[in-house]
């Protein structure tokens, strides 16, 4: 069994943890022990934070690194911003001495020191390089085989490519390869690497239902029964999201999200409730009458 520091950020406990259930049901049962980060603050986010202040944003990432680091295991990351944050923070810091000594002065007020011997890596990361595909299949108790899947990488996971090196961050494929495990079929669809429209939330909300009125009427083109993301923030911008393209009357949709976990979940013949898809605001009961 492998074990990882398990980060969970703010998105998935305050509003989400269905999304953490989902994950630790499967990663168990994948044989992937998740311990606790006790203390763990804010990633921070890898946007507002750092543009108001860098070396805030460096000691605070630093901070939730120095945990994992007294735990002696990697970090897992089940949140696309919560790892470009932290594994743009370890890899800035073992590369740069001054910056570490900067941040190590800062930490220090605090009792803690950066060391930079531990790895981030994201759960579809952990899913795909370390568990494989052939792991997955092999768990697999109900026939997917009719589901088609509309796939989300969201941004935070590919870019910057040179630090995150998931996967290629113009035509990747590490999600749709985990969905395909499952027995269900990815679909292509136009627009597949637009953005879902959370980060401009804050200077428009129009703005930014707009990505994600196209977004969903891409995929809903592609004749999908459902989205799957791999991300908390775009999970929320999705599957709220249509709620509010309801409400201001720009569309209609009434496409399922899925955490991938979720849909693993389904496809490893665990309970709908165990899952939390009865706390999705776009009901589920659709897919799985088609499920099974």
């Amino acid at each position: 069994m492998t074990e990882y520091a398990l980060f969970l950020g703010c998105m998935i406990p305050l509003r989400l943890p269905n999304l953490e259930a989902s994950a630790r049901r499967v990663l168990g049962a994948l044989d992937v022990k998740l311990v606790d980060m006790e203390g763990a603050s804010c990633c921070p986010d890898p946007e507002a934070i750092q543009s108001l202040d860098h070396a805030t944003w460096l000691s605070l990432g630093a901070r939730n690194l120095t945990i994992a680091e007294d735990m002696n295991l990697d970090v897992l990351t089940l949140c696309n911003g919560c790892f470009e944050t932290l594994k743009t923070v370890n890899e800035t810091l073992r590369k740069d001495t001054k910056l570490r000594e900067k941040v190590n002065a800062i930490l220090s007020r605090v009792g803690r020191s950066y060391n930079g011997t531990v790895k981030v890596k994201h759960l579809i990361e952990i899913l795909h390089n370390e568990v494989g595909s052939k792991r997955i299949r092999e768990n697999v108790m109900t026939d997917l085989s009719g589901i088609k899947v509309a796939t989300h990488y969201g941004c935070h996971v590919l870019r910057p490519s040179s630090i995150l090196k998931v996967d290629d961050p113009e035509e990747p494929r590490i999600l749709d390869e985990l969905v395909e495990s499952t027995g269900a079929h990815s679909v292509p669809y136009l627009k597949k690497m637009l953005c879902c429209g959370a980060p401009v939330r804050g200077m428009s909300k129009d703005q930014s239902l707009d990505l994600t009125c196209e977004k969903i009427a891409q995929a809903a083109r592609s004749s999908a029964d459902c989205l799957v993301v791999v991300c908390p923030t775009c999970f929320l911008q999705f599957d709220t999201g249509q709620i509010e393209l309801r409400g201001s009357k720009k569309a209609d949709f009434n496409l399922p999200v899925l955490y991938l976990p979720e849909l693993i979940g389904i496809a490893f013949g665990m309970n709908s409730d165990e899952l939390g898809l009865n706390l999705h605001k776009i009901k589920t009961n659709g897919l799985l009458e088609k499920v099974s």
